[in-house]
């Protein structure tokens, strides 16, 4: 299931994971290297100009029934099945109508995939972007195969990209294959979950580990399906004063599935390892409150799911049921304070924290997706402090802001006010991934994303407005940045032991930064938690607030002069210091009302507030009822 007909039979070989190299690729001709046969690969995306080295297929230099593209697998291999596509471009269409397979052993002499009638002739395809998948009659075990073109789209020329079914031979002398085998010893529930057996799957972690899970939904989607999170920490269901809330959704994109199976292996493996006293997963549940949401849009994710890993092309479920983007489906906060940083003299001054949600935005008729709506809901109500978003089709985290300041550019590297906490919050994912910041490994599809080490601020990879990243950072206390965990969109279910390995230690990694930079609580001489008190870090030109008067500054190491005001006391300062341990400093504060806050107290109190009486007359009568 969720792989399509016949397709578990044998996987694919890896074209569009990588694990297929560009020397394992070879063809007749290519029209120019940008075209050549190591872009002959499922899904492949081009580049923006299309006459570089990043094209969207491999094309024949010439057309003619000569041409030929070739895999070698490197060892003995039963083929089962080829799956084509077209060429990935604005500007053109190409793609190849039919074919002849043909196989071998030594790449000199080859057969030709027969039926009785001769040469079986393969249909192609009819668009450029749909795949479309033939079976071979019968497999066939070779170490070599070689698609040849017979026939392609009149106006047109032969361009095509593939993926390859086979099961390799078990082959005990082959020390490239065993050296690039990878196995978890992780004991997990390792295939494509439907919307049913998700649900399945989080009862089971509850039933596990009852005492420190639970789940909820944050709303329903489009077509009425639930938004199911499971909730991790020591004390289920509640916000525990001076513990930070993390949070990771996945789903945003119905076809970016390998986040969500990444979530629902991380909340198994959470209970197992806490069940069997890991140290390391003990204190994080202890100290952190985790929030936990596969799948933020189900509906998309069924469409995808009923094509298969191979076959749904690259953004069948993209969107939600009713045509909507959820990624940049969010207020365009970034707008709104930047021209008020541009007008100085305007009247309309914006915070830069904690800006509200223009009323447009909230009105009935505005486009917005249910599902955002429920996680903006979800974001107001829970105080989370660090959160991840994963996503697919590229290795690379995109740190905000995500928009471009400017607007005549569509690419220009635009930092928050934290780009240093933010740089350092993306690397410390990256760099403990198993391939993100592996400079031999080669580019998914047309970005290079090395120079940065495995990361990149999102507006100078290209723009986007009402982004959750950059939402999330100017409406709440919340840092959240994109991870995008693989060049696949839709791995094989035999990919997900691998995916996991490559992603465990990054995921731990990264929930454990929510304890980096201050923490503390804001409170009354009395010793109640101040509620909405702002926290300003001097130099750094964003303030956050308190929660239940609790609040967490993510900062990279150094001393900072820290700021507190609320409404109705006194402001105050002090200098706290971060550390390189991690565990957040402590920075505590206590502060007491202003005198015009006790005297609105005292007249509320008597009931006997004036309208507008002169300062004056004020003292003087707060200073007869001292005398009472």
């Amino acid at each position: 299931p969720g792989n399509g007909v016949n397709l578990h039979y044998c996987p694919p070989l890896g074209l569009e994971t990588l694990k297929i190299t560009d020397f394992q690729l070879h063809a007749s001709t290519a029209k120019r290297y940008g075209l050549g046969a190591h872009r002959g690969r499922l899904n492949i995306q081009a580049g923006v100009n299309e006459n570089d080295f990043y094209d969207g297929a491999w094309c024949a230099g010439r057309n003619d029934p000569y041409q030929w593209i070739e895999v070698d697998a490197r060892r003995l291999t039963k083929f089962t099945g080829v799956i084509t596509q077209g060429r990935n471009s604005l500007w053109s269409s190409n793609w190849v109508t039919s074919y002849r397979v043909l196989v071998s052993n030594d790449s000199h002499a080859w057969t030709a995939v027969r039926n009785e009638s001769g040469d079986v002739i393969f249909e192609g395809n009819s668009e450029k972007e749909i795949p479309v998948l033939n079976m071979l009659p019968v497999p066939l075990v070779a170490r070599y195969i070689r698609i040849n073109p017979r026939s392609w789209f009149e106006e047109g020329s032969i361009c095509m990209r593939l993926e390859i079914l086979g099961c390799p031979l078990p082959d005990p002398n082959n020390y490239y294959h065993r050296r690039n085998e990878m196995t978890t010893t992780d004991n997990l529930d390792f295939k494509h979950h439907n919307y049913k057996e998700m649900r399945q799957l989080m009862k089971t972690v509850n039933k596990m580990c009852p005492n420190i899970t639970r789940i909820y939904n944050i709303g329903k989607s489009y077509q009425g399906l639930k938004l199911y999170a499971v909730e991790i920490s020591d004390n289920p269901g509640e916000h525990e004063v001076g513990e930070p809330e993390f949070h990771y959704i996945a789903g945003a994109h119905g076809n970016e599935v390998l986040g969500r199976e990444l979530i629902l292996l991380l909340m198994q493996f959470m209970c197992q390892e806490y069940l069997a006293g890991n140290p390391r997963i003990v204190h994080l549940i202890q100290d952190t409150r985790i929030h936990l949401l596969p799948s933020v849009n189900p509906d998309g994710y069924d469409k995808a799911y009923k094509a298969g890993s191979e076959l749904g092309g690259w953004s069948l479920g993209r969107w939600t049921q009713d045509g909507i983007d959820i990624n940049n489906n969010f207020p365009d906060l970034n707008s709104l304070l930047w021209e008020s940083e541009d007008q100085k003299k305007s009247k309309r001054k914006v915070p830069n924290h904690h800006i509200p949600i223009p009323d447009w935005y909230l009105s009935e008729n505005a486009t917005v997706a249910v599902e955002t709506r429920a996680i903006i809901a979800w974001m107001e109500k829970i105080p989370f402090v660090l959160g991840g978003n994963l996503q697919g089709g590229e290795l690379v985290v995109a740190y905000p802001y995500d928009m471009v300041r400017s607007m005549w550019k569509t690419q220009d590297y635009t930092p928050t006010p934290d780009d240093h906490v933010f740089r350092w919050l993306a690397y410390s994912y990256a760099s403990t991934h198993r391939l993100m910041t592996d400079a031999r490994r080669r580019a998914c599809h047309t970005e290079d994303f090395q120079k940065e080490d495995g990361t990149v601020n999102g507006a100078s990879w290209h723009t986007v407005a009402g982004s959750i990243n950059d939402f999330s950072y100017l409406h709440t206390n919340c840092f959240e940045l994109s991870i995008y965990v693989g060049c696949d969109k839709y791995p094989h279910e035999s990919e997900l032991p691998e995916e996991w390995e490559n992603n465990r230690e990054s995921l731990i990694v990264f929930m454990e930064q929510v304890h980096r930079g201050i923490k503390g609580i804001v409170k009354d001489v009395h010793g109640k938690g101040i509620p909405n008190a702002v926290i300003s870090v001097e130099g750094v030109n964003h303030d956050i607030r308190t929660a239940d008067g609790d609040y967490w500054r993510l900062l990279n190491p150094g001393e900072y002069v820290v700021g507190v005001k609320a409404e109705g006391y006194t402001a105050a300062t002090k200098t706290c210091e971060v550390g390189y341990d991690m565990g957040a400093t402590r920075c505590d504060f206590t502060i007491s009302k202003t005198n015009l806050a006790r005297i609105k107290e005292i007249m509320r109190k008597f009931g006997k507030q004036p309208l507008s009486l002169s300062a004056r007359r004020l003292r003087q009568r707060a200073r007869r009822w001292q005398r009472w």
